[in-house]
Formats: C-alpha cells, sequence, structure tokens
C-alpha cells in the first residue's frame, strides 16, 4: 500500500483513506481509537480529518499489522518502543519501493 501525499493537501477524509488502504472505514476509525499516534481533528459535523502526519503513522500501522502480521498489541509496543527510528525506515522503504516502480515503468516503455 503507497499513498501519495498532495504536498498541497491539508486534511484527508476517512472515505479518502479507506479507499487509498483497501479497507473499510471501520478499521480505520478503529484504529484512531487504539492508536495514540493518530490525532484527527473533526469538522463541525465531526467528521474525521486526517492530516499528513496522521496519514504517515496510519501508513505504519497499516503495514505493522497487516504487511508485517503485528498484533494490534505488538504493534502499539513497536511504534511506542522506537516511533521514529521505525518511522524514519518505513519511510525509507516506501521512497525505495516507489522508485523501484517508476524504474520498472521506464524499462517497461523502452
Amino acid at each position: 500500500m503507497h499513498l501519495e501525499l498532495n504536498p498541497d493537501k491539508r486534511y484527508y477524509s476517512m472515505g479518502e483513506l479507506a479507499k487509498a488502504f483497501g479497507v473499510n472505514a471501520s478499521l480505520i476509525r478503529f484504529w484512531d481509537k487504539e492508536f495514540d499516534v493518530l490525532q484527527p481533528k473533526k469538522n463541525a459535523k465531526g467528521n474525521r480529518m486526517f492530516t499528513p502526519e496522521d496519514v504517515k503513522n496510519l501508513q505504519l500501522i497499516y503495514h505493522l499489522v497487516k504487511e508485517r502480521g503485528f498484533t494490534l498489541e505488538g504493534a502499539k509496543i513497536h511504534l511506542k518502543n522506537g516511533q521514529k527510528k521505525t518511522l524514519d525506515k518505513f519511510e525509507i522503504i516506501s521512497k525505495l519501493e516507489a522508485i523501484k516502480a517508476q524504474l520498472n515503468q521506464i524499462k517497461n516503455e523502452l
């Protein structure tokens, strides 16, 4: 799962994120309640609006739980013990995967 963040966009809706991650909005709502690192703002209607920082944390949670098979408790501990280090590694891996995809696309066009 790789979501390109739009540098001009300040908030992402629950629906946008659910679609990008390929999960139900209820799962993102659940993760919001379970993980303290997620701090979405709520608009006047009470809808959650996620900042780019929240999206990065969601990507990391998705990676730990869905891709690496961590339990929720294990993911919480992992985030708590080494959040900055883990987030840095995850961002580097994500950028490298995006570069690899671009290079493969260029290769296929040749």
